[in-house]
């Protein structure tokens, strides 16, 4: 074994010193300008030399010593000093080491604070913030998510939203600058780091945040780092005693009992296929619904709050939907924490039970005793109406669809049939396994490109009660696939033009913008995906008793949201109030929650029409298309 000499030890040591960064770096020239001074003041003081103009009487070491010190910090003192050349010489040497040693501590100071400060822009400084709202993870739901909490936040104090992602954060920060602009009071701080890593999560502060996001990341191993970033604040070694509020998007279903294992309690999962494909279904059989979910999940209106309130203890829940004039009940959470949408009307308010209410504030959620003013007169009674078999054509192919498939199952009347068109090469075998195990609908398979106008022609669209067109799958990226979509929706709607027909379209589209976009489509829905997700997570953020609320809306069983024909509840082309409407939904076992005026269907601003939790006793007159909004379990 080859023995290391001295003067490679001394390299050695020297070299580990030197890692240890400018204060190190500081020190050896402390070293080295203490040394030179003193070798300098010896060899004066031994050779006796004296500047010229000072008395006999030589200076002492200690006078020397400060002498150098001054030469080696200032390089200009030098020209003032007369006296023997070897005296000269000397200082002419004591000047020139201090103009190196003065040289180099300023470059390495220099580089230290310039080092310091671009620690300081890639934000691995601890986050001293308490009751903040944690984001992990960086994705294109990250805007929405932000926009949404920074409209919720908009009446607390010092509020502050902290994004912890594998990401550079100036270049976090010039995103969020060009796509948020102004937050308001909503402080938002980035630092970088993993999610996944328990010193990097430190930073982050997670113990005492009020709530945490995780995101899911764009690639293939999506769920498998969000389960990793839950069992890294679930299992920390420094985990606070308290449950966390955790909501996580999950992408493949597969996956969702791994992600409940870790984070049993303290996490709110929310299966993002799942729950598009959920709404894609309810909505493609009813106008609209896109935009009513849209106005319940943000905050830009009003939102479901839970209130619990004394004076309802002892009355029915029927009794109790008239009690609120500027809130809408929906349902109740028992002391338990189950939650029941839309109960039997003779259902009691018990000590502990909350109300579920659609209102604009969590303060606004009063009740009043009152006699509403209900015009017997003008409430219809309830009629049966045979549900027919249904005709639902699918343009395109993703991950969703076998879950469109089943759920649409669940809701379709017997006889009913789904016709799916795709250029998937194993579309026919994966559809064959599918329909098999089917009840109330058929599935038929058809090779071809939506996009094309002679297959849409050949398809004649107009005899299918509902079109829906998917994103597709196999596109490069999201604009592209919205892209083709948007093309599908073109050739749908002049068609539609030409035959003089209209047909019932909900489209599937990946960015809110393409949107905007495909409004000349004028098809009935849009399913932004990315948008609900974020939207829902931001909800369950600031409320984590709202999952269980949204899960049951989305579920088939039970009771869903549904927009009936107005003309079925009350007399139409008559001002009435929405008193009558809520009572004459009470009757069937229904609860209203809202109406959509078919006038207003076509215009962004005006909500296209939908209006959630509306003021009871404003007069309203409804039109032969207009839609009451109500809770039903059909």
């Amino acid at each position: 074994m080859r023995k290391a000499t001295f003067a490679e030890q001394l390299r050695y040591r020297f070299d580990n010193s030197m890692s240890r960064g400018p204060a190190a770096m500081i020190g050896w020239l402390f070293l080295l300008s203490a040394v030179l001074i003193l070798a300098v003041s010896l060899f004066v003081q031994a050779t006796h030399q004296v500047p010229a103009g000072a008395d006999e009487k030589p200076l002492g070491l200690g006078g020397l010593l400060w002498w150098n010190l001054m030469r080696a910090l200032d390089s200009g003192a030098v020209g003032g000093d007369s006296g023997t050349p070897l005296f000269l010489g000397t200082m002419f040497v004591m000047t020139l080491g201090g103009i190196f040693v003065v040289s180099l501590l300023i470059g390495v100071v220099t580089s230290g604070i310039e080092a310091r400060l671009e620690e300081l822009r890639k934000g691995r400084s601890f986050v001293a913030e308490e009751g903040h709202t944690l984001i992990l993870g960086w994705s294109p739901h990250v805007f929405t998510i932000l926009s949404e909490l920074i409209l919720a936040n908009a009446n607390q104090r010092r509020p502050c939203i902290v994004i912890l992602a594998d990401k550079d954060k100036v270049e976090m920060d010039d995103e969020l600058r060009a796509r948020l602009g102004s937050t308001g009071r909503t402080r938002i701080v980035c630092r970088t780091g993993s999610p996944i890593d328990l010193a990097d999560l430190e930073i982050a502060n997670p113990h005492a945040a009020r709530s945490i996001i995780v995101l899911a990341p764009e690639d293939d191993n999506a769920d498998s780092s969000v389960i990793k970033a839950i069992l890294a604040i679930t299992n920390n070694p420094n985990r606070r005693p308290e449950p966390y509020h955790i909501v996580a998007e999950i992408r493949d279903s597969q996956n969702i009992e791994a992600a409940r294992l870790v984070g049993r309690e303290e996490a709110s999962l929310v299966l993002v296929d799942d729950l598009i494909s959920r709404i894609m279904v309810q909505t493609c059989r009813q106008s609209g619904l896109s935009v009513v979910y849209t106005e319940l999940l943000d905050f830009g209106g009003d939102e479901i709050y839970f209130a619990e309130l004394p004076a309802l203890v002892g009355m029915q829940f029927g009794d109790a939907l008239a009690a609120f004039e500027q809130s809408s009940l929906m349902g109740l959470r028992l002391p338990d924490g189950r939650v029941l949408m839309n109960p039997p009307m003779d259902t009691p308010i018990g000590a502990g039970t909350q109300v579920i209410a659609i209102s604009a504030d969590d303060d606004t959620v009063r009740a009043a005793p009152l006699v509403p003013d209900v015009n017997e007169a003008a409430i219809r009674q309830a009629t049966a109406r045979p549900l027919a078999p249904e005709h639902t054509l699918v343009l395109g192919w993703n991950d969703r669809l076998r879950t469109v498939i089943s759920e649409l199952d669940q809701y379709v009347a017997p006889g009913s049939s789904l016709t799916v068109v795709t250029t998937l090469p194993d579309a026919a075998e994966v559809l064959g396994e599918l329909g098999s195990g089917l009840s109330h609908q058929t599935l038929t398979f058809s090779a071809g490109d939506a996009t094309d106008r002679r297959v849409l022609e050949a398809l004649q669209p107009g005899r299918f009660d509902h079109i829906i067109t998917l994103s597709s799958s196999d596109a490069p990226d999201i604009q592209q696939a919205d892209g083709r979509t948007l093309v599908t929706l073109l050739h749908l709607r002049d068609m539609a033009s030409r035959s003089g027909q209209d047909f019932s379209i909900v489209s599937e589209m990946l960015d809110v913008r393409n949107r905007e976009l495909a409004q000349v489509t004028q098809a009935d829905d849009f399913i932004v995906s990315d948008r609900l997700v974020s939207l829902l997570m931001s909800q369950i953020s600031e409320n984590a008793g709202l999952k269980a609320v949204f899960d049951d809306l989305f579920r088939a069983d039970g009771s869903e949201i549904y927009l009936k024909p107005a003309g079925d509840y009350v007399a139409l082309d008559q001002p009435l109030n929405f008193y009558t409407v809520l009572e004459a939904a009470r009757r069937r076992n229904e609860v209203a929650i809202g109406y959509r005026l078919k006038s207003e269907a076509e215009h962004p601003k005006l909500s296209y029409g939908v209006h959630l939790n509306p003021p009871k006793p404003g007069l309203i007159q409804f039109s032969e298309h207009d839609r009451i909004i109500v809770l039903s379990e059909s």
